[in-house]
């Protein structure tokens, strides 16, 4: 049967909505069923000059006919502009969907681009769509960024500079490692992955020189991961490990913190680049890319990474469907 995906656009003022009308043009390997505001989509399809029919949640999804549950907006924001009334139904619209995902009415989740700062002014504390989904599935997860040529997941994510030191510990990388080990086994379809682990330091702390968290946090969890039968490589020096030789055999790299292998991902491929949260009992993937609030409205957004989102998280659907 085919994966039967929720679909959000994510902050109404920005592209997502025109990102989402943009998808429901072409014919998928998977239904997809939005959760979101009719008027900020219709306007969305009004802008593009696209054909858009939402119909009903269990009706069959094609070329220009969305299935669609509606959350009001408190208001439909100018482009551009995001309104913090509009918080709770933004929210509300992620949460459903993932509810979703988890009674298993949906096989997956495909979300666009949000905006913390209008919901945090909306009294509602986000600190990002990965955090929320975790808390709400009560389950740990890891932040991965892919695209075709490589594999980044995050010790960290959203976290000031100065409090990722604190926020490493043994514990907690095992714990993260063995998910990613484990949904490269499960979701990609790799029988032994190998992943590089960076240290948190510049030359990923000179034996202690220039920093003890390799020393006295790092290596005790790879020495322990690799007596379970994990393939990891490192602590590595940042600077040097995502040098062509270097990635030449390994499947993902794990970094300390967002900043450290994101802007890598990104430089190698970022139209193509998708958002996965790894550990999660369903697959959710989101676009690399924030609103582009200053692109809504103006029909010029650039729809590649939600294309490769949708399409990232039919294929882990389909294997998780047939394991």
């Amino acid at each position: 049967m085919r994966p039967r995906l929720a679909l959000v656009p994510g902050e109404p003022a920005g592209v997502g909505p025109e990102l989402c009308v943009r998808a429901v043009q072409r014919a998928w390997d998977a239904d997809l069923v939005a959760y979101g505001d009719r008027a900020s989509l219709e306007r969305a399809a009004a802008v593009l000059g696209l054909p858009l029919t939402l119909v009903a949640p269990d009706a069959p999804c094609d070329p220009g006919r969305l299935p669609f549950v509606d959350i009001p907006l408190a208001t439909l924001p100018p482009f551009g502009t995001p309104d913090a009334r509009n918080a709770a139904a933004v929210i509300a619209a992620m949460e459903q969907a993932a509810s979703a995902c988890l009674q298993g009415a949906c096989d997956g989740l495909v979300t666009g681009p949000m905006h913390k700062a209008a919901i945090n002014a909306g009294g509602i504390r986000y600190t990002g769509t990965t955090e929320l989904l975790a808390a709400q599935a009560m389950r740990d997860v890891v932040m991965m960024l892919a695209n075709d040529t490589l594999r980044v997941a995050l010790a960290t994510t959203h976290l000031p500079l100065r409090a990722v030191a604190d926020a490493l510990t043994t514990p907690g990388l095992q714990r993260q490692l063995r998910i990613v080990d484990a949904a490269l086994r499960e979701d990609f379809g790799i029988d032994a992955p190998v992943i590089a682990v960076l240290g948190l330091n510049p030359h990923a702390g000179e034996d202690g020189v220039l920093g003890r968290e390799e020393l006295d946090v790092i290596v005790p969890a790879l020495d322990a991961l690799r007596a379970e039968g994990l393939r990891l490589v490192g602590p590595l020096p940042a600077d040097t490990a995502f040098l062509p030789a270097k990635l030449r055999d390994v499947d993902a790299v794990f970094a300390m913190y967002h900043d450290q292998g994101l802007p890598v991902l990104k430089y190698s491929g970022f139209e193509q680049a998708v958002n996965l949260t790894l550990g999660l009992p369903y697959p959710r993937v989101a676009v690399d890319h924030g609103t582009a609030l200053d692109l809504a409205g103006r029909g010029e957004a650039d729809p590649s990474s939600l294309f490769a989102a949708i399409a990232t998280c039919t294929r882990i659907a389909r294997i998780r469907r047939r394991a």
